[in-house]
């Protein structure tokens, strides 16, 4: 048996090449073979704790030592610490959500806001969190370190981040009340018929699907002009497939159509809906036709339509983009749109983890464009500015002549 002089000697030579379950087993090992006062022994010999030691000794005589592969058993260790604290991943991200960005064609996204501001205001909102932590939080949630590149978004408005906290607001309020809030934009145009999409698909080696090599089509090729509706509360989309153009009595006709085969089934008891869209394209802030549509939806439905538009050079914050289109151009990834019985098909079978559905319809009636709104027109709808920025925020209510 080895003397108490001998023993740091002996175990320095092995000790660096152990585990903390080898180390805790031989510490245990040397103990129980000294007998009375070994285990305090061995714990000036090798550092570790007489608690370590007794549960050596604990191990060795039940036979209940971890499995190998393991240093503990299976469950020990300290707790995550969204164990601790429930509801720090939502903290996080209700913290992150007004001031995040996302590609429209990319699932990821990421925020401007650095971990340790971000691990800050956590503290300070009694979750107690390190900027190491907080990184490990984003990656699970989705969330993505982007390099630091400088991008061209057009011209930044400065009123910008104003009409950013005012969406967010509009958003709070009306899905306190119970009020639908609905997402809406118009997917990029695809092509119809044997060409190329992006992404790939798992098919047999060397077997890839074959597509025509140029797709610079003839204007008489069919398009498909996808617009969407994102039900934010509920998270579903509607997607109405055009097959003409994409202009504002389309981009109204859509919602339309959502509110008769969704909205007015799930909400039957509002009166209003808010709307939030891009500045630009078919529902632009300064296109009439939109406007004008939209007073005749007003009419049909008896709903006050409130609009939100983003500021210019912001439309990929639209939420209808992270939440529905990405994750449609994910589903169709490298299959050729070859009928619009195949897109319909591809959007409706469109669904995430996290219990996205998409519902899906094609449109074939004509939207000629060219369309003027006479200033008598304009006159005659019931458009109430709010008062910041009225030009991009403002209501459009039922005229009292078409109201029941």
């Amino acid at each position: 048996m080895k003397t108490s002089s001998e023993l740091p000697a002996k175990l320095a030579r092995v000790w660096p090449l152990l585990d903390e379950r080898t180390r805790r087993l031989l510490a245990a090992n040397e103990a129980r073979a000294l007998g009375h006062g070994g285990v305090s022994e061995l714990s000036r010999a090798c550092g570790l704790s007489r608690k370590a030691i007794a549960k050596g000794l604990w191990e060795i005589e039940t036979g209940t030592a971890p499995p190998p592969g393991r240093i503990r058993q299976p469950g020990a260790g300290r707790k995550k610490l969204t164990v601790h604290d429930p509801r720090l991943a939502g903290a996080l991200e209700r913290l992150i959500e007004p001031g995040t960005r996302g590609d429209p064609e990319s699932p990821l996204r990421w925020t401007c806001k650095s971990t340790r501001s971000l691990a800050a205001r956590l503290t300070r909102r009694h979750h107690p969190i390190s900027h190491m932590k907080v990184a490990q939080l984003l990656h699970a949630q989705g969330y993505s370190l982007q390099s630091n590149r400088k991008t061209e978004e057009g011209g930044d408005h400065p009123d910008r981040d104003a009409q950013f906290r005012h969406i967010n607001a509009c958003v709070a309020r009306a899905l306190a009340k119970g009020t639908p809030v609905i997402s809406v934009d118009t997917k990029k145009k695809e092509l119809i018929g044997n060409y190329q999409n992006e992404g790939r698909q798992w098919r047999p080696a060397k077997k890839p699907v074959h597509v025509q090599g140029h797709d610079f089509p003839h204007p008489d090729v069919p398009r498909a002009y996808p617009y969407g509706i994102y039900d934010l509360e509920r998270n579903t989309g509607f997607v109405n497939v055009g097959t003409d153009h994409d202009t504002g009595a389309f981009a109204v006709a859509s919602i339309r159509g959502w509110w008769r085969h969704e909205g007015q089934r799930l909400y039957p008891q509002t009166l209003e809906v808010l709307i939030t869209a891009d500045g630009g394209g078919s529902n632009g802030s300064r296109l009439r036709l939109w406007k004008v549509e939209l007073q005749a939806l007003a009419d049909e439905t008896g709903l006050s339509l409130t609009v939100c538009h983003f500021p210019p050079g912001t439309s990929k914050w639209n939420k209808i983009e992270h939440r529905l289109f990405s994750f449609i151009s994910s589903n169709w990834r490298g299959e050729p749109l070859r009928d619009y019985e195949t897109v319909v098909k591809l959007i409706s079978r469109t669904a995430t983890a996290k219990g996205l559905t998409v519902t899906c319809r094609l449109d074939r009636r004509k939207y000629p464009t060219g369309r003027k709104v006479t200033p008598e027109e304009m006159k005659r709808v019931n458009l109430i500015r709010h008062a910041f920025h009225g030009d991009w925020n403002y209501t459009i209510r039922p005229r009292p002549s078409h109201l029941t």
